[in-house]
């Protein structure tokens, strides 16, 4: 099964390599050259000792010519291996730069169900350190494989030319060396998988803990963090050591087969001197050649332990490449265009887990610009409705409809666009605080995105920035506090101003006089948009059209602020619990 891996893994690394093959191509041939110039050195030098007859009968002029001629080739050696290490480089990372790219493309067709059941850094670390890793393995094996592979041949075909019975001896004793390296290749795999497997799940956690590095100080769980760490380190650790175990005795393997080769060769050799078969200058070549020849198998087994990490690393790129993406639009599904905002639902279930049951019976019906707002204990599902509006997620049964049209016989694009977000979570990205603003509407002018941000009363705050709408906000935006990230995400939204807005706790992390002014910006945005608002704090959606109550993954309750609080039931004992004197 693994082998089966391995393969399938090697043919899709093949399969991007081959666009291009020409650069393969010229780097297997100027290889060929440097091995061919590495190998003709040999015979110039057994010329040369051949030359040196006796003590004073030594002829200088053949040896310096020969010298010219060594100078000659090795330099023309030289600069094919250096033109071959850029041929390699070239090809390596742009195969490095395709694969990576079509992981990022594919991150961004993802469902959300992907990646909401895997760590962020478990991601990241498939995208970057395994493709790093890929990399590495990818630019030893071109630099190494194709010398390797022609210097045992050639020096083959040269051995054969001097001396066919040695040769045999060399043949003969090969294939202990190769039969030790493939001994030890198929069980670097799976090690080297584990690894970067391991890597990954390390990677998610450091950067969690980064991330929540205030929270968990705040609660002492320092030296839980530690322990976790460790653990995870220990077993890093533990199947790195096991890899590197492996890897680490091929070299000295072949090392000790490739001497009784080179053994073999000096004793052949020696008794045919004797005997008048061979010059002593051959012998020399002869002997230069048998270490030629070993060499490329301590390389190549160095390689074979290379690629095994390198193609482990690329098994969990190419898997994640190979996520199924979210389901296309539907076969002639509808642009929405400017929608008139009469959102349904009827008898919509939905569950993230099809064993754990969380929308049930759902049903809503609003007319254009109705301002609905869904509240109910934490994990009751108003999140969720949120997520089936926008079809983040797809409904399991039922139907939800726009202006009369099943949601998903329309182009989720054009869905999204007639729908304005300020979630309780910010998201801004690297880029200036315009940029951020901007990112609803590309194409807006500076003075449309400072009429945003005045109406999202975050102008005040940015102009007293080092370099106002020209400040730069770093990752994660952490010189601005929550509040002044959420105002900048709320001007987002004021900048594209589309027919529908989604508001889920959108003033959760704003003071309470920055809250009123708020408030009143949302009431004069909302006018005439259907506006579906997540609150906990009921306070602020006293002036809603319509309040559901929901419990459970049900609406349990439904109306306005008044009759709710008159009828005595759930929403009742929420507010009051929000609002009772202590």
């Amino acid at each position: 099964m693994k082998e089966k891996a391995q393969k399938g893994t090697l043919k899709k690394v093949l399969a991007y390599i081959k666009k291009y093959r020409l650069f393969v191509a010229l780097s297997a041939l100027l290889a060929a050259v440097t091995v061919a110039g590495a190998l003709y050195i040999p015979i110039l030098t057994g010329q040369a000792v051949d030359l040196i007859l006796a003590p004073g009968q030594v002829d200088f002029p053949g040896i310096l010519k020969l010298l010219l001629q060594a100078g000659v080739v090795m330099g023309a050696s030289a600069l094919s291996q250096w033109v071959m290490n850029l041929c390699n480089n070239h090809v390596t990372y742009r195969v490095v730069r395709d694969i990576r790219g079509e992981a990022f493309r594919k991150l961004q067709a993802l469902p959300l169900s992907y990646l909401d059941a895997h760590p962020t850094g478990e991601v990241v670390s498939r995208v970057i350190a395994d493709v790093d890793q890929f990399a590495d393995g990818l630019l030893m094996g071109f630099t190494q494989l194709f010398s390797g592979v022609i210097t045992i041949l050639g020096t083959l075909l040269f051995m054969l030319s001097v001396n066919v019975a040695i040769t045999l001896v060399v043949v003969l004793i090969t294939p202990v060396s190769l039969l030790v390296a493939a001994f030890i290749a198929k069980r670097t795999y799976a090690m080297f998988h584990l690894q970067s497997r391991v890597r990954g799940e390390q990677t998610g956690f450091i950067e969690e803990m980064i991330q929540g590095q205030r929270v968990v100080q705040a609660f002492g769980q320092e030296p839980q963090a530690k322990a976790e760490f460790d653990e995870i380190n220990g077993r890093l650790q533990a199947c790195s050591l096991r890899a590197i175990f492996f890897s680490s005795i091929t070299n000295p393997s072949t090392r000790f087969v490739n001497s009784l080769v080179y053994t073999g060769v000096g004793v052949a050799g020696a008794l045919s001197a004797i005997s008048g078969g061979l010059t002593v200058g051959q012998l020399s070549c002869f002997l230069s050649y048998a270490n030629q020849y070993t060499k490329p198998f301590n390389e190549i087994s160095g390689v074979v332990t290379e690629l095994q990490n390198a193609l482990a690393c690329a098994g969990r790129v190419f898997a994640l490449i190979e996520e199924p993406p979210q389901p296309p639009d539907a076969a002639g599904a509808r642009q929405l265009g400017q929608a008139q905002g009469a959102v349904s639902a009827q008898h919509v279930d939905f569950a993230y887990q099809k064993s754990q049951p969380l929308i049930e019976d759902f049903n809503l019906q609003m007319q254009p610009g109705q301002r609905v707002a869904l509240v109910g204990p934490t994990g009751c599902g108003k999140t969720t409705i949120i997520n089936l509006l926008m079809r983040f997620y797809d409904v399991d049964s039922g139907v939800i409809t726009v202006d009369n049209t099943d949601i998903r016989q329309m182009t989720r694009h054009s869905l999204r666009e007639n729908y304005g977000m300020v979630l309780q979570e910010t998201w801004l990205k690297r880029g200036t605080i315009e940029e951020n603003i901007r990112y609803a509407k590309p194409g807006a002018s500076r003075e449309e995105v400072i009429e945003a941000a005045k109406a999202a009363h975050a102008h005040s705050f940015i102009k007293r920035l080092p370099n106002g709408y020209d400040t730069q906000i770093g990752e994660g935006a952490e010189n601005l506090s929550q509040g002044q990230k959420q105002l900048l995400c709320i001007a987002r939204v004021m900048l594209s101003l589309p027919p529908m807005l989604i508001l889920d706790e959108a003033t959760s992390s704003i003071d309470t006089r920055t809250e009123s002014r708020i408030q009143r910006a949302f009431q004069k945005m909302m006018v005439g948009r259907t506006s579906f608002i997540v609150a906990h704090r009921l306070s602020t959606i006293r002036d809603a059209d319509v309040i559901l109550v929901m419990r459970d993954g049900h609406i349990v309750e439904q109306g306005r602020h008044e009759e709710l609080l008159e009828k005595g039931g759930f929403y009742a004992e929420l507010y009051n619990s929000q609002f009772a004197k202590t």
